[in-house]
C-alpha cells in the first residue's frame, strides 16, 4: 500500500502516517490486520446463517418423501411443493370491476368531481351495485352438506354462505377451533349473532344483541353439525356481563389435561366498548353448557380483541389488544387455564394491531394481526418469533393473489384463528372474517390455504445471529379443497 504524506489533494497527513521510529507503520498495519480478521469471521457468519436456514428446509424435506423446494421467480419465495401443496399456492387473480359513477344532481355535480368510489366504500355501502360481489345470496351462492354440489363437494367458497348438516348458515364469528384428541373431532366457537344489528350512531360500532357462543362439530372441518348455543346470553340480569345488551366477541376454547375441563376466554364488553375486558368460562364438555365464571381486565389493562393458545409443553397463553389498540399484551395463564399470572410482555408498541391469531412451525412462532380500522377491511401483517414473549418481527403483508386491493385489505376479511392443514407439515388453515356491518349475522367466513416456506420479504428489525424468518403467504382461492 502506497501512502502519500502530501499531496495538492489531501493537505493533511492520513492516519497511516509513518512516523521515523516506525512504530506508528506497525500500528496502522495492525489495525489492518485485527479489521480484515473480523470481517472475515462476520462473513463465515453470515454465511452459517444461510447455511443453517438451506439446512434446516433439506431436513424438511427429507422428512416428507414427496415434498420438493422449487423456486418462484414471481414473488421469489421458496415454497413446500407435493401433490397437494402444489395447488394451494396456486396463484389466483380476480377482477372487480367499479361500477358506473352515481348520477347526481346538478348542483352536486358542480361542486365535486366525479372520482370513482374506492373499492372499499363499496364494501361498506350496502347499497352498492357491486355488493353482490362481497356478499353473493343464499339462493345461487351457499355450499355445504345439504346443498347439491356435484363433484364441488367438499370445496370451500370464501365469502358464500356456508351451511351446516341442517341447512341453515353457519353462526360461528370471530371464532376458533378446538381439536378433541380424546375423541378426534373438531369444534368450532364462535359469536352466534343471528338478531338484527345496531349501530351507536351513524360511524359508530355495529353490534347485535348477545345471543350466546355457538358451537359446530366436524370430522373433515367441511361438513358442520350445529351442538347449539353452549354457553347463553342472561336475559333479565341487566348488570351480568352477559346480559342480551352487551357484548361478547372472539370466544376460544382450550383443553386443561391437569383439571379435565374445557376453558373459554373470551372479550367482554358493554354497548359502548368501555368495558374492554376478558371473560372465563368452563365445562367438562366440549359442548356444554359453558359455566360463565367471571371477567376482569388481565394484569390490570384494557383488553379487546384476544385469543389463546396453547403451546407443545401445555402452557397457554393470552394475548389481546390493549392501551387503546396500541399495544398487544401477551401473558402466560395459570396451570388451571382459569387466569393469567403476573408475567407479561408488551409488544408491537404503538403499531395498533389486532384480531392477533397466533400458531407455531418448527419452534418458531408465528402471528397473522390487522390494523385497527372499525369495520373497514385493512391490509394483515405476519410476526415472527423464537419466543412467543417476543421480540416480534414483521414479515410484511401473507396475502398472495387476488388483486392489489384484494392483498390490502386481506381479502376483505380480518384474521381470527390459523389451524394445521391435518397431514401437510408448513401448511395450515387461515381462518378469517368478512365483516357486514350493515347486517352482522350476515358475515362469511373467509377460509384459505396459509403455507410457510421462504425467506422473509422485508429487512429484519435485528441484525446479526437472528434467524432468518419463514415466509407466511396465504393464498387466495374462489374455491379450494383440503387434501
Amino acid at each position: 500500500m502506497r501512502i502519500m504524506k502530501n499531496n495538492k489533494y489531501n493537505k493533511k497527513p492520513t492516519s497511516l502516517h509513518c512516523n521515523d521510529a516506525g512504530g506508528g507503520c506497525r500500528y496502522s498495519l495492525l489495525t489492518i490486520i485485527i479489521w480484515t480478521v473480523v470481517g472475515f469471521f462476520l462473513v463465515v457468519h453470515l454465511v452459517s446463517l444461510y447455511s443453517r436456514k438451506d439446512n434446516n428446509i433439506h431436513d424438511d424435506v427429507s422428512s416428507s418423501d414427496q415434498l420438493q423446494v422449487v423456486h418462484q421467480h414471481q414473488h421469489q419465495h421458496l415454497h413446500l411443493h407435493h401433490p397437494v401443496v402444489h395447488q394451494l399456492v396456486r396463484v389466483e387473480e380476480e377482477i372487480l370491476r367499479m361500477p358506473p359513477p352515481r348520477k347526481r344532481s346538478p348542483r352536486t355535480s358542480k361542486r365535486r368531481s366525479r372520482k370513482p368510489i374506492p373499492l372499499v366504500e363499496e364494501f361498506l355501502d350496502d347499497k352498492s351495485p357491486i355488493r353482490h360481489l362481497f356478499f353473493p345470496g343464499l339462493k345461487t351462492a351457499a355450499f355445504g352438506p345439504t346443498k347439491d354440489m356435484g363433484n364441488e363437494t367438499s370445496y370451500y367458497f370464501p365469502g358464500k354462505i356456508w351451511m351446516d348438516t341442517e341447512g341453515n348458515p353457519i353462526q360461528a364469528h370471530g371464532g376458533g377451533i378446538l381439536l378433541d384428541e380424546k375423541s378426534n373431532t373438531y369444534y368450532w366457537y364462535g359469536e352466534y349473532k343471528d338478531g338484527p344489528t345496531y349501530h351507536a350512531h351513524k360511524r359508530g360500532p355495529a353490534r347485535v344483541d348477545i345471543i350466546g357462543v355457538g358451537c359446530y362439530s366436524s370430522k373433515d372441518l367441511w361438513t358442520w353439525k350445529n351442538e347449539g348455543i353452549v354457553l347463553g346470553a342472561e336475559e333479565t340480569n341487566k348488570t351480568h356481563d352477559l346480559h342480551k345488551s352487551n357484548v361478547l366477541e372472539r370466544p376460544k376454547v382450550i383443553y386443561s389435561e391437569k383439571t379435565q375441563k374445557y376453558v373459554m376466554w373470551m372479550h367482554i364488553d358493554d354497548a359502548n366498548y368501555t368495558k374492554a375486558s376478558v371473560g372465563v368460562a368452563i365445562s367438562d364438555n366440549p359442548t356444554g353448557p359453558f359455566e360463565y365464571l367471571y371477567s376482569k381486565r388481565p394484569h390490570g389493562f384494557d383488553s379487546r380483541d384476544m385469543t389463546v393458545f396453547k403451546d407443545d409443553d401445555g402452557v397457554a397463553y393470552l394475548i389481546y389488544s390493549s392501551e387503546v389498540n396500541s399495544v398487544l399484551h401477551i401473558g402466560p395463564l395459570t396451570e388451571d387455564y382459569l387466569d393469567v399470572t403476573p408475567v407479561m410482555k408488551r409488544v408491537m408498541v404503538g403499531q395498533h394491531r389486532e384480531a392477533p391469531s397466533i400458531f407455531k412451525h418448527q419452534k418458531v412462532y408465528y402471528m397473522v394481526t390487522s390494523w385497527c380500522t372499525g369495520w373497514a377491511p385493512n391490509e394483515a401483517l405476519a410476526h415472527a418469533a423464537e419466543s412467543i414473549m417476543g421480540p416480534w418481527e414483521k414479515l410484511g403483508n401473507p396475502c398472495i393473489g387476488g388483486n392489489k386491493v384484494f392483498r390490502l385489505t386481506t381479502f376483505f376479511a380480518q384474521s381470527t384463528y390459523v389451524i394445521p392443514l391435518p397431514g401437510v407439515p408448513g401448511a395450515f388453515i387461515f381462518m378469517a372474517d368478512r365483516w357486514n356491518p350493515a347486517d352482522l349475522r350476515d358475515s362469511r367466513y373467509v377460509w384459505l390455504p396459509l403455507v410457510i416456506g421462504g425467506p422473509a420479504d422485508q429487512p429484519l428489525e435485528y441484525n446479526f445471529g437472528f434467524p432468518m424468518w419463514s415466509r407466511v403467504s396465504i393464498y387466495w382461492h374462489s374455491k379450494w379443497r383440503l387434501p
